[in-house]
């Protein structure tokens, strides 16, 4: 399943080493902090807070070569590179080259402003990027004719499943039968049996040419155009569904439906789909942003995230994630979807392409590709072949004497074709392949006919005749992307201004520390970061003949092995597109092998009450009954409560979810135990690899009991979170369960991994991504990456130490120590002040900082990591800003300041309020917007580099009740912001 890793480089020098960039605090630094906590080293803080039953053994031998320079490692990911050949596909399948304009693709996808930012959970400082996903949902309600649409999926595939989960909840049908279009994309079909399965849904597969199949639905699936390329009128089904209570699911191509009518005046409750070729690269397979759209009366239906409008403070439009864009860790086993992160950069992306080039420019790129796909099929009709699919868009299959002999004269050609079956090709025309003249008589040719004079095949007019969408009765009529923003950011100027504009607004890793406990905010270096857009990487269909992506295939196997290596497992599958997918492959693995022993019956999952709420929502997803086990006062798994659910549930036991170190930011001294104990029940253990960056180098997951685990790469191993994704969850297996991680048809490995059930649309998930992970590895090497684990675990341990002095931290574990996040508790603040957790947060905009993350997992509390990445001085300034903080606190509860108008209640103050002609507060306006210089801060020369630093929030605080109430989830008009 893994290739060898690269033979060892020289040893980097100090200097030169890339753990001496990644990490933020020096040898200096360090011995500063580790006087503060009463350490003589690094090493002696790990010894003294990580239990020693379950670290690494000395000398143990490792498959990670040692660390080469930043230089030495771009190297090799450009031989990796070289060993892939770019060819022009025309396989489709949801698949597609587009052209990326240059100002999009230095503007966001290769601008930190962009892709190191978070989540906008904290929505004042995040406007930027939620106007972004408002033109992105927007821009996907109107293309699909629906009312309201989410801020993006993982993939077209997993859209299909969630709107195939989200027709059973919203159908009146006790049914349990899903029917699937025949003609629907392959690796969704193969997806949706495999989650479907799991949750005792049953498939009907259908050719709707036929009608509707006999007996109750829930709801049903049309893929439009089909995978064939073939466009048909599926009104009269969508309605005779509808009629009999199924919900309706249209699984559309955007591009196509700038010139097709759309899925909503077909009569679709649902459209799903995928973005990618608007804009963003078909990187091997991902990351792409999917997307969902629901007809009026199903907004509260929908999974993910969903950016709405309200206001703020002053009255002023304000943007933030909607009530229905709740985790689904607040429903835990009651969740409905196990989605808990999206693909934000890449929504961006799409979105800001429609920005660019405005409903005309799209009509202008689809009629180009529907021109291009009809002069080529006409060209190879009369060269003689027959053409099968009698109206399409841009896709159709072709009759030959022998495919796989198509197949291959056309790879021979620079060409890659989709085999069909024996005798049927198909060929899919896209935005790039549009362009070429030549495509037509190449193909013709690479297939076997020799041309007989110049200018054969059709070829006059080719690109400019016009041919209209057949039939007649499916030409688009109604307008789209009327919003103002689609039609203005036309020239280079106008879209470089937007972006930036944006990107000003918002609070990014660019700009300073986001403290976000359980969510590893970290360095995402340049290095790592430049190949993603190499050609060589980002051009790639994840269907592409092996020949095609060995280089692919080589970074892909090192980096199983090295992450198999780091985490004491046998096999890893990079194939889970998130780290919720990977939560899923884990349980499904496990469900699988206990049925494959026999014990079908095995369906009970212990998850601790601290566990992200993904772990219910995954367990449920795969057919397991959750069963939460308490936790004792310190923020361990209470070993008693523990044994007895195992007790009573022994001969049912499945597994039990844990994380470690534990969401309460603590190495549980007892893991050990009570791995034991589950295995001693016939059960096995899933570790959430959440916290893996605070045990990296020191301790493995499969030495101290664990079975599967899913990693973060998005957290531990650098890629960026770009606003709320991309990322990867890959899932790692003692090699009991590696026969039943996911696999995937179209797997360039072939063997048994082409047997296996998938869990995302593409074999290796989002591979385009992967060059970041692979070269923290490389670069960092064990001792690198140790080196980092240390550092994160003193960083959060010194600020728990000085943070301790002002608030107390909530949990402790060995010796008092953390691991490599800290829980400040606010609920004594807050009784004796009235000062919430929600003042703090927003207070903390002020003082130029992102909060920590708010109320998670305890209510009321702060969870605060610093990463490995952060410097002394950034440190310290946090320090500084929550000191200041809880002095202006008690100021409001000695009653200086009134409890209803105080900094920290009005908090965040933008630039318009504190110029405001009148100021009316009882306190000044430099305290407002400049505390550090009213505050406690140390020297003058800090004090005026931190004014010039000063981050300024375009909003104030947003009235969250107000937008549930009046919900809007798509552009204002402009007068609104007047």
């Amino acid at each position: 399943m893994t290739l060898a890793p690269t033979a060892p480089v020289r040893e980097a020098t100090a200097y030169d080493a890339f753990s001496r960039r990644h990490i933020g605090t020096g040898e200096s630094s360090q011995r500063r902090m580790l006087d503060v906590l009463g350490y003589g080293s690094v090493e002696a803080l790990l010894d003294a807070a990580i239990p020693g039953g379950i670290r690494v053994e000395e000398g143990r031998p490792s498959a990670l070569p040692a660390a080469a320079t930043e230089q030495e490692a771009a190297a090799e990911l450009r031989s990796m590179a070289g060993r892939n050949r770019v060819r022009r596909s025309m396989i489709g399948l949801g698949y597609y080259d587009a052209v990326t304009p240059a100002v999009i693709l230095r503007g966001v996808l290769e601008n930190p402003g962009w892709y190191t930012a978070y989540t906008p959970y904290q929505p004042e400082i995040s406007q930027g990027r939620l106007e972004a996903l408002l033109n992105f949902q927007t821009m996907v309600a109107d293309l699909t004719g629906l009312a309201t649409a989410n801020a993006s999926m993982l993939d077209e595939a997993t859209a299909v499943v969630e709107g195939m989960l989200l027709a059973r909840r919203a159908s009146k049908s006790r049914s349990a039968r899903f029917a699937v279009d025949a003609d629907a994309l392959p690796q969704t079909r193969a997806l949706l049996a495999a989650r479907a399965e799991a949750v005792g849904i049953e498939l009907v597969e259908t050719d709707f040419a036929d009608g509707l199949p006999e007996g109750e639905l829930f709801g049903l699936l049309v893929q439009y155009p089909g995978a064939s390329g073939r466009v048909w009128d599926p009104s009269e089904v969508l309605a005779a569904a509808s009629a009999a209570g199924a919900v309706t699911v249209v699984a559309a191509d955007l591009l196509a439906l700038t010139l097709l009518r759309p899925p909503g005046e077909l009569g679709a409750d649902v459209a799903v789909g995928t973005t990618q070729r608007l804009g963003v690269p078909m990187g091997f397979g991902g990351p792409h942003a999917g997307y969902l759209a629901v007809r009026s009366g199903l907004e509260r239906q929908l999974p993910g995230r969903l950016v709405g409008v309200s206001v703020d403070a002053d009255g002023a439009p304000a943007y933030r994630l909607s009530l229905q864009a709740r985790e689904q860790h607040i429903r835990r086993e009651k969740a409905t979807s196990n989605i808990c992160t999206a693909q934000v950069l890449l929504a961006v992306m799409a979105g800001m392409y429609a920005v660019y080039h405005g409903p005309d420019g799209l009509r202008h790129i689809a009629r180009k590709v529907h021109d291009a796909a009809a002069a080529v099929a006409e060209a190879l009709g009369e060269a003689g072949f027959e053409v099968l699919t009698p109206a399409f868009f841009d896709t159709f299959t072709v009759r030959v004497p022998d495919a796989d002999d198509a197949v291959a004269r056309a790879a021979a050609h620079g060409l890659l074709l989709r085999r069909v079956d024996a005798t049927t090709i198909g060929v899919s025309l896209d935005e790039v392949t549009a362009a070429d003249p030549l495509i037509a008589p190449l193909l013709a040719h690479a297939l076997g006919h020799e041309p007989v004079e110049d200018g054969a095949f059709g070829l006059v007019g080719y690109g400019h005749r016009a041919r209209e969408i057949e039939p007649a009765a499916l030409q688009r009529q109604s307008d789209f992307l009327t919003h103002p923003v689609f039609n203005t950011h036309h020239s280079e100027t106008g879209m470089m201004r937007y972006l930036r504009y944006l990107a000003g607004l918002d609070y990014a890793l660019d700009r300073g520390m986001i403290p976000l406990g359980s969510c590893t905010m970290k360095l995402n270096s340049a290095t790592e970061m430049e190949p993603v857009t190499w050609p060589e990487f980002a051009r790639i269909h994840p269907f592409a003949p092996r020949e095609d992506v060995e280089g692919y295939l080589e970074l892909i196997g090192q980096l199983e092995t090295w992450l198999a290596d780091l985490t004491g497992y046998d096999a890893v599958s990079l194939q889970p597109n998130a780290g919720s997918q990977g939560e899923l492959a884990g349980l499904l693995a496990i469900r699988a092998y206990h049925r494959a022993n026999g014990d079908g019956h095995r369906t009970v999952c212990l998850i601790p009450s601290s566990a992200h709420g993904t772990n219910a929502a995954s367990a449920v997803l795969a057919g397991l009954r959750v069963v939460v086990v308490a936790c004792d006062e310190l923020g361990n798994v209470d070993l008693e409560d523990l044994r007895a659910k195992i007790a009573a549930h022994r001969d049912d036991l499945a597994a039990l979810m844990v994380t470690y170190p534990s969401t309460h930011g603590v190495y549980e001294h007892e893991i050990r135990a009570v791995t034991d104990a589950v295995h001693d029940a016939g059960g096995q253990v899933y570790v959430d690899g959440a916290n893996l960056n605070a045990l990296l180098g020191y301790a493995r997951f499969g030495d101290f009991g664990g079975d599967v685990s899913h990693l973060n790469l998005h957290k531990t191993f650098c890629i960026p979170h770009g606003g709320g994704g991309p990322g990867v969850g890959p899932v790692a297996a003692k090699a009991h369960l590696a026969p039943y991680l996911p696999g995937h048809a179209e797997s360039q490995r072939g063997g048994e991994e082409a047997l296996r059930a998938p869990v995302s649309a593409a074999p290796f998930g989002s591979p385009s991504i992967l060059p970041i992970s692979w070269a923290y590895v490389r670069m960092m090497g064990e001792e690198g990456l140790r080196d980092a684990t240390g550092a994160a675990v003193l960083a959060a341990n010194y600020l728990a130490a000085r943070l301790g002095e002002h608030f107390p931290v909530l949990y402790r574990g060995d010796n008092g120590l953390v691991a490599h996040e800290c829980i400040l508790d606010l609920r004594p603040l807050t009784a004796a002040t009235g000062v919430t957790v929600d003042d703090v947060a927003k207070r903390l905009v002020d003082y130029g900082f992102h909060a920590p993350t708010m109320s998670f997992p305890v209510p009321g509390t702060l969870m605060v990591e610093p990463t490995e990445s952060e410097d002394l001085a950034e440190l310290d300034r946090f320090v500084d800003a929550m000191a200041a903080i809880k002095a202006e606190a008690d100021r409001v509860g000695a009653g200086e300041w009134p409890q209803d108008d105080n900094p920290l209640r009005n908090a965040p103050h933008t630039a318009v309020a504190a110029t405001a002609a009148e100021w009316t507060h009882p306190y000044a306006r430099d305290t407002a917007v400049h505390p550090f210089a009213s505050g406690t801060a140390a020297d003058p020369a800090t004090v005026t580099a931190r004014i010039r630093g000063k981050y300024w929030p375009p909003v104030r605080r947003i009235d969250q009740a107000f937008g549930d109430r009046n919900l809007v989830c798509a552009c204002p008009p402009p007068e609104s912001f007047a």
